[in-house]
This record gives structure tokens, sequence and C-alpha cells, in this order.
């Protein structure tokens, strides 16, 4: 049986991008820009996942398994300058939002920010289900060009404010969000922030100490290169520790040492930190693909990843600005991150509301590139399996479109 105390083929040395992407042979057989809708998965991740189903084939040790998701946990900390205890195991965004959603205790009267125009339905709809149960208040301010009305926000946060959310890069159009007058008032204020990481996590600097993130939910399909059905919430300390799960299991127990299925005294402790969100046995498949990717990561480093992402982002939304096409934000500069939309926001998903914009997507799907639409614009989306000639090979392809 393979020994899944450590991980196979380990990345032991720095990686440049262009190494990077070599193990994903999808980046290289088509133009794929649509990482903000699911990523690619590497030939390190598939290997993760074969080794870990033949170990399970096998029978399996448990005692491996949850050394996997140790490793696992350590690692996502990592990234995100995390202690190990601040990250708890989720299925999914959703799942961490409504953790966090349901181990705050409201009073009618108690108030959410947001900025609903920017937020994935599933951002929104956990705080109006607060609304609904409890008379929470949630206040949503209107976007400003595109960008999280930062200000406004602010400026919305009272005594009766409990938390504030935003993305760090927004579902849709895809741009970066201040986020630190945001937390400082939440951290003068007393209130939780908030920040969903869909479209930010592992393909721009996530640090949540320099950020001053109070809580980040992700999941693994995107940015992190994984596995539907995995995520990772994130809860700094010193909040987890004031906040009581809904839902429990074994795992939020603190029993010590004592085995998985032991049961304590019924005057029980929560677990230190985020762990106390731990339910059940874990997705270890998930786990597996996870510890491998975050290998990738790591290994190239994720601010050697933003710069490569940025890097591509400019160049793509400066040659489709240089076409006239109706970039939404400006080519570079503080808003910029690693996804570029076309196009005027409005309702559609999958299609445009633009008759043009419909045919350049359908254009370049019918070229073989994978792209998506959201909110009613065409969406392109970088990670570090891009390169210079993918972005100028799509941006020959919107010339020919042109030209038609």
């Amino acid at each position: 049986m393979n020994d899944m105390n450590v991980p196979a083929a380990a990345i032991t040395r720095p990686l440049t991008p262009a190494e990077a992407r070599g193990f994903y042979p999808g980046a290289q057989s088509q133009l794929y820009f649509d990482v903000a809708g699911r990523c690619l998965i590497g030939t390190t991740v598939r290997a993760a996942i074969d080794r870990h189903l033949d170990m399970r084939m096998l029978g399996g040790d448990k005692a491996q398994m949850f050394a996997l998701i140790e490793r696992t946990r350590a690692s996502y900390a990592k990234l995100i300058n995390a202690h190990p205890d601040e990250v708890a195991f989720t299925k999914n965004i959703s799942e961490g939002l409504n953790m966090v959603a349901a181990a705050i205790d409201w009073k009618s009267g108690d108030n959410v920010v947001l900025c609903a125009d920017l937020e994935h339905a599933n951002n929104v709809y956990v705080w109006l289900n607060l609304r609904r149960r409890f008379g929470v208040e949630v206040r949503v301010i209107r976007m400003r060009g595109g960008v999280y009305p930062v200000a406004e926000m602010v400026a919305a946060v009272d005594a009766h404010t409990r938390l504030v959310t935003v993305c760090a890069v927004s579902f849709a159009p895809g741009l970066r969000t201040d986020l630190a007058p945001l937390a400082e008032v939440c951290r003068l204020q007393d209130v939780l922030f908030m920040v969903d990481g869909a479209q930010s996590v592992g393909m721009i600097d996530s640090d949540v100490e320099r950020f001053g993130v109070d809580a980040l939910a992700v999941s693994t399909q995107k940015g992190l290169m994984g596995l539907y059905g995995m995520g990772f919430l994130y809860v700094r300390r010193a909040w987890a520790q004031r906040l009581e799960p809904m839902y429990l299991a074994r795992f939020g127990v603190d029993l010590g040492d004592k085995g998985e299925a032991a049961l304590g005294e019924f005057d029980f402790r929560l677990m230190p930190g985020a762990r106390r969100f731990d339910l059940g046995n874990y997705n270890f498949l998930g786990a597996a693909a996870a510890e491998a990717a975050l290998d990738v990561i790591h290994g190239v480093g994720i601010h050697a990843i933003e710069a490569h992402n940025l890097a591509l982002a400019e160049r793509l939304a400066e040659g489709i600005k240089a076409l006239g096409l109706p970039l939404i934000g400006e080519p570079s500069g503080a808003h910029r991150a690693q996804i570029v939309m076309v196009g005027t926001l409005g309702e559609g998903h999958d299609a445009a509301d633009d008759g043009a914009m419909q045919s350049l997507y359908e254009f370049l799907s019918g070229q073989g590139v994978k792209l998506s639409v959201r909110r009613g614009a065409v969406r392109f989306s970088i990670h570090v399996y891009n390169s210079t000639e993918d972005v100028d090979r799509l941006l020959e392809l919107v010339r020919q479109w042109r030209a038609h």
C-alpha cells in the first residue's frame, strides 16, 4: 500500500509559470480562459486522485487519511497566512457562508452590509434568510462603476452592524475590491468582515492578515485547481472563539487525544478556532486533490502567480480596448484582477444581453475557446497555466471576428 504520510511526487523546487503550465494538458490543447467558471485539473492532481483511490481499493488506513487532512489544512493555511486551527473544511463557499451566518447570535434590529449587485446569489440569499428568520436588516448598497462602493459601505456601518461582506474579486465584472477601508471600520466597530474568495484565492495574494479579513470562504474548483464538493472556511481565531456552530459533530468537540467516535462529558468544550466547524468525516478525495494543487501553487509562489496573472490580464484588456470593444474597467490599476469582461452588465447567464457580444461569444466558442458569459457580458479569466501566446492567439481571433 502507498504511504499517504508523504505526498506523491511532491514539488521540492521553485517552479516558473511556464513549468507549471506543463502539468495542465488542457491548457495546451485549447485556449482556456474560464477558471472563473471552473479550473483545469493538472496531472499532479490526477495522480494524487488515482493514488488515493488505489489506496482505498485496498481498504485504506484511517490514520494516514487523517494525516492527509492535516497536511492539506496546513498547506491552505500557509497560502492565506493563517494558523491551521483557523481553517475548517467545507463542501463549498455556500456552506462556509452559512456556517458563519448560523453561528452568530442574531437579534432583531441587527444589520448586514453588502452590495448585492456584485455578489453571487449565494452570498445574498444567506443574509436574506436571516431577515426572514430573525428580522435582520440587510443593507444593500448599489455598485458604482462596476466596483464595490467602499466609502458608502463604510458609512452604512453603525452600532447595530454585525457583519460586512464582499468578494475580494467580484463575481462580475471581476474587478478587485479595496478591502482595507472595510477591514478598518469592521475592526473599529467590532464587526465581522466576511470575504467570498471564489475569484481570488489561489490566483492573487489572499493574505488574511495583510487584508484584515476575519472570515474567508472558498471552494477548490476554481483558483485552487481542485475538485467540486470541497472548500475551506477561514475564521480568525479571536472571532471563531465567539461563534457557536449551529451544527456540531465529534470533530468540533475538544476531547484531546480520544478517538474519533469517543463521547466525552455532556458539558463539552468546542475545538479551538475554526476547527469547531469541522463536521463528520472529511472529503478525503477532495483533500488529496487540493493538496496536490496547493503543492503547485506553493511551488510557483502566490506572488509570482499574481504577477503572472495580472500581466496577462492587462495585456488582454489593453488589446480588447485597442480593438474598440467595450472593456469593463481600466486595463490596469488598483481594480484590475485576473478577470477581463467585455460588454455591458445585465442579467444574462450563458447568453449575452447585447447581440454583438453574443456574436463574439459564439464565434470564439466555435473556434474552441473556453470562456463564459456572466451578468450579460463576455468573461475571460486567467490562471497560472495561461501564457502570453494564449492571450495573443485570443486577440487574433477577436480581430478576425471584428473583420467579419
